[in-house]
């Protein structure tokens, strides 16, 4: 099963640690998904994203976060 985190400022301020953050919640869920993780981070720092991965069915694509064709990021 996989795991997500997110960390977002309603605020619209930058996060203080954002990524140290994002990097904290990946480790500490990493069983939920040893197979790859990931992050994404807005350029203003307000918000993050991130993912562990477990390849069940989809063993070649489906790396996280990822972004659509707009620009806009999910995980």
């Amino acid at each position: 099963m996989c795991g997500i985190a997110a960390v977002l400022s309603l605020s619209g301020q930058r996060v203080p640690g954002l990524q140290r953050s994002i990097a904290a919640m990946n480790h500490l869920q990493r069983h939920r998904g040893p197979d790859g993780q990931g992050a994404w981070f807005h350029p203003e720092g307000i918000v993050g994203l991130g993912h562990r991965r477990l390849s069940i069915i989809d063993l070649t694509t489906g790396q996280q976060p990822m972004a659509d064709a707009g620009g806009s990021w999910i995980t």
